[in-house]
């Protein structure tokens, strides 16, 4: 007898929302004759099921519809209805039964960021009004629809008052004007803190359907070292006006830009359950005239990293399940991820898919259960990808760590690798658990060679460049009856691991101390561009990988093995010829 499935998964439907609708409101609105039943029956011509006025600073547009609606309910209650005006009310019965229009605003922190607050369906306009003065926009302004208030709140304290206050948090256009993530706008920290705050819920970005590693979606989805938390990411339309303009395409119309979501019911409260989930492939770019989007395979064609893995079968026999097990644990170590089943690696390869998904759901389940120590929280889920039915994992960063299988094999994960964890990355997840912070300077740096004389015109200092950010760097070395015991530095997170021998040592890090030991470091033979320089570069592990030194003032070089592309930033683009 087949087994019932849960009520949740039989009523989820994928339902399509735009959250970034102008009404005329807004200062900027490109047409002012429009009705706000006009933007309502647009959103019905589109095909929406959710979405959000979205004014700048201001509640003003969403309180104009619903005045408008209790005028027309008074005259219906006194008897003194108009023709017309029994229309307009009927017709705005019939599209809120249809299309669910959420509360919000557009709020333009300090120094011009914004940020979108979606509230839910039931919350009273003053509510929302006395949230904005708490952001201090000025009570003169609430009404003037401008994105232009003066000084108002920061980043950061707007995400954690919205949050605080039931909202949705969502960095309005992300990666372009006024957008948080915008390229080159912010500090590396700064631009760290305003799209990693754990009171922010989303980005809304301009370019959800680019694929490649420079989309937006594709930096944030926690393969990066600075920036682990996976975020949802996103699309709207921005709409100042109900069709797009024939003569600037940029300027969308209401639901050019929609976003389809995986919920079981329309409705504020499931939209934040989303929101807040670990579930990446419930929300997905919505093409009306092409096959929906696919995660699993974007997933494949980006291929296995920090956060993601994928496994032809799960057999025991050959060991299939046990490596699953123990990218499962090597993640709860690390930044959690999500791992494939049924999936072979090469995205080329046809995926297998498995048999039967109900026994292989039950089987990885238990497996976690029973081979993990201390109990963890894995969601294991059935997926379709191009025709065939596959098992997910999702694993979120545990917060009891060191996980180990069979009690004593700690696992991590180093970048598309998982392997055991050496003595000093178990003490560090010791740490981690007990919110005590490493103690102790990194050791000194011993100068691989003294640096050449040069004439070079274009030389500058190098101490202020930050190291790449993906690779290892050998930091010191001692020997102790004769074996060299490495001191490493993960450039992913700059944690330091000590006692690491060549015998010990994985893949990256052996290759790394290899090389520190048979061989000295030719200065004369490494492409330099002022301080900065390359050593070698080679595809390994299905990567292009760098090895780069850097001078420093006082006389020092610094190495770097097995840089990527993910850790190439700022200067060392010109050094390895990825400057744009």
């Amino acid at each position: 007898m087949a087994a019932k499935r849960k009520p949740k998964d039989v009523q989820r439907q994928w339902r399509r929302m735009d959250l970034h609708l102008h009404t005329p409101a807004s200062a900027d609105f490109q047409e002012p004759g429009a009705t706000y039943l006009d933007i309502l029956q647009k959103a019905e011509t589109r095909g929406l099921d959710m979405v959000a006025f979205t004014d700048h600073n201001s509640i003003a547009g969403y309180a104009a519809m619903l005045a408008d609606i209790e005028q027309l309910e008074l005259l219906e209650r006194l008897g003194r209805f108009r023709p017309d005006e029994r229309r307009r009310l009927d017709e705005y019965r019939r599209l809120r039964q249809k299309v669910l229009v959420l509360p919000a605003f557009e709020f333009t922190a300090t120094f011009g960021f914004h940020v979108l607050a979606i509230f839910p369906e039931a919350m009273s306009v003053r509510e929302i009004e006395h949230i904005l003065l708490m952001l201090n926009v000025p009570a003169g302004k609430l009404d003037a629809g401008s994105g232009e208030v003066g000084s108002t709140t920061d980043v950061l304290t707007a995400y954690r008052m919205i949050d605080e206050a039931g909202g949705l948090v969502i960095a309005a256009h992300a990666n372009s004007t006024h957008g948080v993530a915008t390229v080159g706008a912010l500090s590396g920290q700064t631009k760290i803190a305003y799209t990693q705050d754990e009171h922010l819920h989303a980005l809304e970005v301009t370019d959800l359907e680019n694929k490649g590693r420079r989309a937006t979606a594709a930096f944030f989805n926690g393969s990066k070292p600075e920036y682990p938390r996976r975020m949802h990411c996103i699309q709207g339309s921005d709409s100042h006006r109900l069709v797009r303009d024939l003569k600037n395409a940029k300027n969308l119309g209401v639901g050019d830009r929609v976003t389809e979501v995986l919920l079981p019911e329309v409705s504020f409260k499931a939209l934040k359950e989303l929101f807040l989930s670990k579930d990446f492939a419930r929300s997905r770019p919505y093409r009306p005239t092409q096959a929906p989007f696919d995660h699993i395979r974007a997933a494949r064609e980006e291929g296995p990293n920090i956060v993601q893995s994928f496994h032809a079968g799960y057999a025991q026999r050959g060991g299939r399940l046990y490596a699953i097990i123990a990218d499962v644990c090597a993640f709860a170590n690390t930044n959690g991820g999500t791992i494939y089943v049924g999936l072979p690696e090469d995205s080329k390869t046809r995926p297998v898919g498995v048999d039967n998904p109900a026994k292989a759901v039950e089987t990885l389940r238990n497996a976690v259960q029973q081979m993990i120590t201390p109990g963890l929280e894995v969601s294991v889920d059935v997926q379709e990808t191009e025709g065939v039915k596959v098992v997910r994992l999702i694993v979120s960063r545990g917060d009891d760590p060191p996980y180990a299988i069979e009690d004593n094999k700690v696992y991590v994960r180093d970048e598309a690798e998982t392997n055991l964890a050496v003595r000093d990355e178990i003490v560090q997840l010791v740490r981690r658990n007990l919110a005590t912070p490493v103690s102790g300077a990194a050791p000194e740096i011993t100068p691989l060679a003294e640096p050449p004389s040069s004439g070079e015109a274009d030389l500058a200092p190098s101490d202020e460049v930050e190291p790449p950010r993906t690779g290892v760097e050998v930091v010191a070395t001692v020997e102790r009856g004769g074996i060299k015991y490495h001191t490493m530095r993960d450039l992913r997170n700059g944690s330091i691991v000590q006692n690491v021998t060549r015998k010990s040592a994985r893949k990256l890090w052996h290759y790394a101390i290899s090389q520190h030991e048979n061989q000295s470091v030719d200065m004369s033979q490494v492409a330099w561009r002022g301080d900065l320089g390359m050593l070698d570069s080679s595809k390994r592990a299905g990567k292009v990988r760098f090895d780069l030194a850097q001078r420093l003032s006082d006389g020092r070089v610094r190495v770097y093995y097995g840089v990527t592309e993910d850790g190439i930033h700022g200067e060392w683009k010109k050094v390895v010829g990825l400057e744009e």
